[in-house]
């Protein structure tokens, strides 16, 4: 009988774990390179901890495997960082390319990169970003809320509810939201535009809101096309309009207030005459209404871009100031979004706020003027 020799067979391998499949036909042996550790290499950020005063911050990282790659997902303190949408071909030489733009939070940021090849085989790295010099928004921010609610006139008839309705709103924003309010009544047409100016002359942060309501009678004039604040003084019969506040000199001075964030909210008849669009239209007549992020990070992305927004209680019509001792329509819809505090995350955003008067006969409307930027918002956090 004839002896085989045996063969011995001697692998060599660093700390990859190769698999050996022997084939009985051809007595070769076959190495599965599919248990090697998949590869991480960071792109950006390189080095192991990186120092940024800018919250937004944009990742990269090519992972590679020398046989199929199950997974390669991103971490950012231990909460995954979902899929950007669309595709793009990997041409890096990399198996999968992560990139990702993030957002930071103060202090220290853990990136953390998991990788999985088929075999099961998990590989995973780390990095650390340092945001400095960032305070929450809560604390650099101040909330104003200027109110004036007029419901005695000299000529005009006197009206039941708008200075209950200012003072009403503005117990609201103080005492949950933590306004700092003033509430004047019964207001000439000088001591309003004195006031304004006032305002107008303060010093404002950059996160600063201000808050500005008018409730009581309100004009519109189709010679002239403009639509205008009545103050206790006014004159009912007035052709010249002099003793009125013209909505086009109402825009002008709000917008050069320096706050960033104004929301200005008319409760009279025309006051969708705010808006030059709805001046110009035909008038109807008369008529009786984010849980991925932080919630500091929501408010400073609601709060990024320079505020003119406005709402007013009705277009080109009349508006009604509801029954005696109560609210007007609008009021009563504006405090119903205040008392439900903005739901779970306590945040009232412009957008929620009109969903509460949609429903209003009166119609409402809102939109921006002066030098509104594109994005832009104005929140009502609730404490």
């Amino acid at each position: 009988m004839k002896l085989l020799k045996p063969i011995l067979i001697v692998l060599l391998a660093s700390s990859a774990t190769f698999a050996q499949v022997v084939s009985k036909k051809s007595n070769s042996i076959t190495l599965n390179l599919s248990g090697i550790t998949p590869s991480i290499t960071w792109m950006s950020p390189q080095t192991y901890e990186t120092s940024l005063t800018e919250k937004m911050y944009s990742v990269k990282v090519g992972v590679k495997s020398e046989g199929k790659l199950k997974s390669a997902d991103l971490y950012l303190n231990d909460q995954l960082v979902g899929e950007a949408r669309g595709f793009r071909p990997v041409n890096s030489g990399y198996d999968k390319v992560i990139e990702r733009d993030i957002t930071l939070q103060p202090g220290d940021n853990i990136l953390k990169v998991v990788a999985v090849s088929m075999d099961d085989i998990t590989s995973a790295d780390t990095r650390v970003l340092k945001l400095a010099g960032t305070t929450p928004l809560a604390s650099t921010r101040t909330d104003y809320a200027l109110l004036f609610g007029d419901d005695e006139y000299d000529e005009w008839t006197d009206l039941f509810n708008p200075v209950k309705d200012a003072q009403t709103i503005a117990e609201e924003l103080e005492q949950n939201y933590g306004f700092k309010t003033e509430v004047v009544t019964n207001a000439t047409t000088s001591e309003v535009m004195a006031k304004l100016r006032e305002y107008a002359k303060k010093s404002y942060q950059p996160n600063d809101q201000l808050f500005i309501f008018f409730a009581g009678h309100g004009q519109f004039d189709d010679v002239f096309s403009e639509g205008y604040l009545v103050g206790k003084d006014s004159k009912l019969n007035d052709p010249g309009k002099t003793s009125y506040i013209p909505h086009s000199i109402l825009r002008t001075v709000v917008n050069n207030i320096p706050a960033n964030h104004i929301l200005l909210t008319l409760d009279a008849c025309f006051g969708g005459t705010f808006d030059p669009m709805v001046a110009r239209a035909g008038s109807r007549g008369m008529d009786d209404m984010y849980s991925d992020i932080t919630r500091s990070e929501f408010i400073e992305r609601r709060l990024r871009w320079k505020t003119r927004q406005y709402i007013t209680s009705g277009g080109k019509q009349y508006v009604a100031d509801g029954k005696p001792g109560g609210h007007s329509p609008f009021a009563r819809k504006f405090l119903q979004a205040l008392r439900d505090y903005g739901g779970q995350d306590k945040i009232l955003t412009l957008q929620e706020l009109q969903g509460y008067l949609l429903n209003l006969r009166m119609e409402p409307h809102a939109g921006e003027f002066g030098d509104n930027e594109p994005g832009s918002d104005f929140v009502f956090v609730a404490r």
